[in-house]
């Protein structure tokens, strides 16, 4: 079988046997998109489909990229969330640009990492729920060292929506390591009672049970991901935690 091996190695042209070749990098049709698409969005609007346009280009171009043309990409998609926009006389933010942004940098990962760090709760956009819980969203499905504390720390935001998002987002450690998985969800599983306690304590909260409602469903399913076991009732996971929080759960099967 050796004697086999050898004799298809030797008989494998050269190039075969050498490392794939390096992605195409510095090319100047990705900085002719990346400027296309601050022309448009520097636009106030008039322009974002085009713009969206090009976003959706770039992130086609992103995984055939080598690591300067990656970098130049985030860079871009960066620097549309800078753009200003006018909300709507009903107050509905015109977000379409950066909502498209945040999405394809979420693909991009781990390059667009510190651009999410750097605009959720950014005092620019913080008000707008819809792109911070993408923002978030996309920041957990980066599934990076350096977003997990971030997120852990908006269990305690005064928006239920965005403690929500954080959340579903924490749910996406559940390939890391077990001490990295019980630490977060012990934090959720705190959220979780600390919030259905302030209910059951004054029925008539309906703050504490808007929240409740809001944020339950997400921690309950980042909970059930990230301990690989099945309870719903807040009571019953508080119970299961204090019996198996020192257990390896992988090999129990918890």
């Amino acid at each position: 079988m050796r004697t086999l091996l050898l004799s298809i190695a030797l008989a494998l042209p050269a190039a075969a046997l050498q490392e794939p070749a390096p992605a195409p990098d510095s090319r100047p049709e990705v900085k002719a998109l990346v400027d296309q698409l601050g022309d448009h969005a520097g636009k106030r609007g008039k322009e974002d489909r085009e713009a969206i346009e090009v976003i959706d280009k770039l992130l086609v171009e992103f995984p055939n990229s080598g690591p300067k043309d990656r970098a130049l990409i985030v860079k871009g998609l960066d620097k549309c969330f800078t753009e200003k926009r006018q909300e709507s006389a009903e107050g509905v933010p015109d977000n379409q640009l950066y909502l498209s942004a945040a999405t394809a940098l979420g693909e991009m990962a781990p390059e667009s990492v510190p651009v999410f760090l750097s605009w959720i709760g950014h005092k620019s956009h913080r008000k707008d729920i819809a792109l911070q819980r993408t923002l978030i969203l996309k920041l957990g499905k980066a599934k990076s060292d350096e977003g997990r504390r971030p997120l852990t720390k908006l269990l305690t935001d005064k928006s239920p929506q965005v403690q929500g998002a954080a959340a579903e987002a924490l749910g996406e450690y559940d390939g890391a390591e077990l001490k990295v998985r019980k630490d977060v969800f012990e934090e959720l599983l705190k959220l979780l009672t600390s919030v259905k306690g302030m209910v059951d304590t004054d029925p008539n909260d309906t703050i504490a049970r808007e929240r409740y409602d809001v944020i339950a469903a997400p921690i309950i399913t980042s909970l059930q991901r990230l301990s690989k076991h099945q309870e719903h009732d807040p009571a019953e996971w508080q119970r299961w935690w204090n019996k198996n929080k020192r257990d390896d759960w992988d090999a129990t099967g918890q």
